[in-house]
């Protein structure tokens, strides 16, 4: 189902589409729905799971699956993704967004709208794309996000992911805004680092909204509080 129903139902089989808030995990989104499901329902276990992880600076929507449903995450995680992103040009974070703090400044004076798109197109289509080091990929069975921070020397494999659009919704010098649909597996962070490099300009993102995932759309979804109300 694509809205949510406070009934039965999710226990035997549901998708819930949360807005997930700024600074919660897809992990605090999941086990807030199965705290309220639990004591709606008066039970003490019951399978829910996430299908797709949003970074906690991300907001949007994250699809969470209940019951027998949890067994076709793999087919939610396969879907197309479509986001709004804010790039900052001229500056460059170690975790090309707002994780870490702003480590180098560049020149900014040659960049226009044309230039911009011309970097796009590049980044356009199918493309062999390197995940940021501040990832939750697996290096050696650890989690390269924690072997970043350490200030590990490491190096993760570029990985073939599809872009099939990126538009420019708002230029505001320094903040470029992007519609961006993409393949599963493509990291926006990544793309902001490597645009920026073609630009000569450097960019992180500063802000990402989920906005659809295949056929689910943000429209539709509830904040986990809204959640909350369906089962006061």
């Amino acid at each position: 189902m694509s809205s949510t129903e406070t009934n039965t139902d999710l226990l035997k089989g549901g998708i819930i589409l949360i807005n997930k808030p700024y600074k919660w995990t897809s992990f605090d989104a999941v086990n807030k729905v199965r705290s309220i499901l639990r004591r709606h329902f008066g039970i003490r276990k019951i399978k829910v799971g996430h299908a797709g992880t949003l970074d906690p600076l991300a907001t949007g929507l994250v699809l969470i699956c209940t019951g027998r449903m949890t067994k076709e995450i793999h087919h939610f995680q396969s879907l197309e993704k479509e986001y709004i992103a804010t790039f900052v040009l001229g500056k460059t974070t170690p975790s090309f967004d707002l994780e870490t703090e702003v480590d180098k400044e560049y020149e900014t004076s040659h960049i226009t709208t044309e230039i911009i798109e011309r970097s796009l197109k590049k980044f356009t289509g199918e493309i062999n794309q390197v995940p940021p080091l501040f990832s939750a990929k697996f290096i050696n069975g650890k989690r390269a996000y924690k072997m970043a921070r350490r200030g590990d020397d490491i190096e993760l494999p570029a990985s073939p992911v599809n872009v099939r659009e990126m538009t420019i919704e708002k230029f505001d010098f320094p903040n470029l805004v992007l519609r961006i649909i993409c393949s599963k597996g493509t990291y926006i962070r990544s793309l902001a680092r490597d645009i920026g490099y073609d630009l000569g300009s450097g960019a992180y993102l500063s802000e990402l909204k989920r906005t659809r995932i295949g056929g689910y759309d943000l429209s539709d979804a509830v904040s986990p509080d809204e959640f909350q109300e369906l089962f006061a």
